[in-house]
């Protein structure tokens, strides 16, 4: 478990560079000064959710007599990555303690969970404190830095202007390069496929689930786009939004994915066909977050429903 998490956090490391370089970017900065913003920006919201987290798993593993495992390793980066960068530290306290009291504890610890926690921390905050995380003014924050206020900029998401005009103001290579707003590490497309060849390399992550949500996801965007019920290319859902973010580090999740190589695509199609339906005929721009957590739930059925041939079994 120890090696699965430090090569999954080491996957993580180009999504969230690139967020500390973009948060500086989105407010008007250049070069270093760019990058040192973010990272600024970021870090409390890092050290918040790990002392949050592991706090409260090192309460339950004393009550417990166990010993405080590698799991809250990767969750506690994963939430700060994928929430607003302005999101207060308070908020993100909250949401880590929900997340881990209600969607892991309460299930027996690490391996036990049925829901992903940091989809849990999110969908909570999102709940809970809206305006603070989703909207035009979430994304950039007036914040002072080497003395001098870095003025404050509000705009919408490229999801946001496709949900609503049909059309975005950022090109697709902007957009699949992650040179524009959104939560802090789920921006650069390239960012996270080069973190999922990583996964892919050391044999952490299936490439089944990950090409099985895009598949997924394209299939019902195509078929919307054949219906009328949007105009613009179905694949540009692929490169907006946290869609390819989940795809990858998400989806992929051992405790809350199927046990079987056909259970897996099964439940990786579904997230992706979900995420459309809740984007293009739901009341929320994004649907990714809501998909994998509804696909967690299926996950027992498809386990029950979907078994491999005991070996050795009568005929």
């Amino acid at each position: 478990m120890k090696r699965t998490m430090i090569m999954v956090v080491a996957a993580l490391m180009p999504a969230f560079l690139f967020g500390c370089y973009n948060t500086g970017i989105q407010v008007g900065l250049e070069g270093f000064t760019a990058f040192f913003y973010g990272l600024v920006r970021v870090l409390p919201m890092v050290c918040v959710s790990y002392i949050v987290g592991l706090g409260i798993e090192f309460g339950f593993a004393q009550a417990r007599g166990h010993e405080v495992n590698e799991g809250f390793l990767v969750t506690g980066l994963l939430i700060p990555m994928i929430f607003p960068v302005s999101t207060p530290l308070w908020m993100v306290a909250l949401s880590t303690a929900f997340a881990v009291v209600f969607g892991k504890e309460v299930f027996g610890g690490t391996g036990m969970n049925v829901f992903n926690p940091a989809l849990l921390a999110r969908a909570f905050a999102f709940f809970a404190y809206t305006p603070s995380m989703s909207g035009e003014t979430v994304w950039y924050s007036d914040w002072p830095m080497m003395g001098a206020q870095v003025d404050g900029i509000t705009g919408a998401t490229a999801l946001e202007q496709l949900g609503t005009t049909g059309a975005m103001n950022y090109s697709p290579l902007d957009a699949f390069l992650g040179f524009i707003p959104g939560s802090f590490a789920e921006t650069s497309t390239l960012a996270i496929l080069l973190g999922g060849a990583i996964l892919l390399f050391t044999g952490i992550a299936s490439w089944r689930t990950m090409a099985s949500v895009f598949v997924g996801g394209l299939a019902m965007g195509y078929l919307f786009q054949a219906l009328g019920v949007t105009t613009y290319p179905a694949w540009y859902h692929l490169i907006v939004g946290g869609f390819a973010f989940g795809a990858v580090f998400m989806a992929t999740d051992y405790s809350t994915s199927p046990m079987t190589v056909r259970g897996g695509v099964i439940y990786a199609v579904g997230i992706g066909v979900i995420t459309m339906c809740i984007r293009l005929w739901g009341a929320y721009p994004e649907g990714m977050s809501f998909a994998i957590l509804v696909m967690n739930a299926t996950v027992p059925l498809i386990n029950r429903s979907v078994k491999p041939k005991r070996f050795g079994a009568k005929k």
